[in-house]
């Protein structure tokens, strides 16, 4: 997936994005936040690397980093800053939220929308949001946005179904006509063969 950039100096992306080379240097990237547990950033001269190692899962305690990250963003003066997680989906624009509530003096609604219109298929999980919630009532005594409870339905584990084509039954052969029309031909060979063998003697 593409870097989106939240504001010119902060930028937010997927596990792809450290490993462009091209792209940290021409975006000026001194800073780069991994929030992942298994995904690694390469070493660049001159970079940063912050680990935030937390899974994409409702009771991950991402919300124990809001305040080292978002302090280590604000304290970027030499460069831009790469907010990444797997996907740049859930964790990493939770992390660019909270900064944005806590340095840009935004609430939760405002970070959210700011978010989402440079990244428009943001979708955090249900458990950050809380976090998130919790985080802006610290900062602001009161929260501007209510999470809707939503129930998804579990994914489904192992091989697709069987489906079954139905034939009709008027294209269905049944056994007893399969035996009528084997006696059928036997009875017919055994005819044939009486009438074409006296003819054959006849004319010798």
């Amino acid at each position: 997936m593409a870097v989106s950039q939240v504001t010119p100096t902060l930028f937010l992306g997927g596990a792809d994005a450290p490993l462009n080379a091209a792209l940290v240097s021409r975006k000026n990237i001194t800073l780069i936040v991994n929030a992942t547990l298994s995904h690694a950033s390469p070493c660049y001269p001159g970079v940063e690397c912050v680990r935030v190692p937390v899974a994409d899962l409702p009771g991950a305690r991402l919300g124990d980093h809001f305040d080292r990250v978002a302090e280590r963003i604000h304290g970027n003066g030499a460069g831009a800053t790469l907010v990444h997680c797997a996907a740049g989906v859930s964790r990493s624009p939770a992390l660019v939220m909270a900064y944005l509530m806590r340095y840009r003096a935004v609430t939760l609604r405002q970070a959210h929308r700011w978010v989402q219109e440079s990244r428009p298929f943001v979708r955090l999980n249900a458990g950050f949001w809380e976090q998130l919630l919790r985080y802006e009532r610290r900062l602001y005594g009161k929260n501007t946005v209510r999470v809707a409870a939503v129930r998804e339905t579990p994914p489904r584990i192992g091989p697709p179904p069987l489906t079954y084509r139905q034939v009709p039954r008027s294209t269905m052969t049944s056994r007893p006509q399969v035996m009528m029309s084997a006696n059928r031909l036997r009875r017919n060979s055994s005819s044939m063969a009486k009438t074409t063998l006296p003819t054959m003697q006849q004319q010798l």
